[in-house]
């Protein structure tokens, strides 16, 4: 049987210059190889980071039900809430839905708009106006699972004359939900929101 030599696939060495600037070569192009290799990566890596971020952002959200047959999300839930009474309509239908961001990193105010966006979509599709009665929302840190989410029970009520932002037409609502991003941002504390909040549902 034929053998190979232990050298057959090396090339013939002249001198030991020759050795060193072969090896010299070969390392050089296998850092040219990896250079390459992670100029390819890079790029793809960055797109599945991106892709996961928007996936991640994607939010959960219930059905609009009638609050009075419905149960609220933060019933029996790992972590609670903190709700606020906006106003009320006796006498009329109230609705409920709930909004949760899938992680952490999303804001309350952003899911606090989803939900009100859907809020008014539900009314306006009744001829009506969305007013918003009582809120509840996660409290923070936004952490291990509790991930922000927003429960609204609102009401559909008949359009005034003159119609702008039907969240907004509220003024005790705008000064609540402004008081609440301060809370929700740093600015200020648990106490000083509840003082905050008890003045505003104090004004007639």
């Amino acid at each position: 049987m034929h053998r190979l030599s232990a050298t057959a696939s090396y090339p013939s060495w002249g001198t030991t210059r020759d050795k060193t600037l072969f090896v010299r070569r070969f390392l050089e192009s296998g850092r040219v190889n990896v250079q390459l290799a992670q100029n390819i990566m890079r790029p793809l890596v960055t797109a599945l980071a991106v892709t996961a971020v928007i996936l991640s952002g994607c939010a959960d959200t219930s059905t609009i039900q009638p609050a009075g047959s419905s149960k609220s999300q933060f019933e029996d839930a790992v972590y609670g809430g903190e709700s606020v009474t906006i106003s009320s309509t006796p006498g009329s239908e109230e609705y409920r839905v709930f909004h949760q961001g899938a992680t952490g990193f999303v804001s309350v105010q952003s899911v606090r708009a989803s939900a009100e966006q859907r809020a008014t979509e539900f009314c306006d599709r009744r001829g009506k106006a969305m007013k918003p009665l009582r809120e509840t929302t996660s409290k923070p840190p936004h952490i291990l699972g509790n991930f922000p989410r927003v429960e609204l029970i609102f009401g559909c009520v008949d359009k005034p004359p003159s119609v702008g932002s039907p969240a907004g037409d509220d003024p005790k609502y705008t000064k609540l939900v402004n008081l609440k991003k301060l809370l929700d941002s740093g600015v200020l504390t648990p106490e000083e929101f509840e003082r905050e909040k008890a003045k505003i549902l104090s004004q007639p």
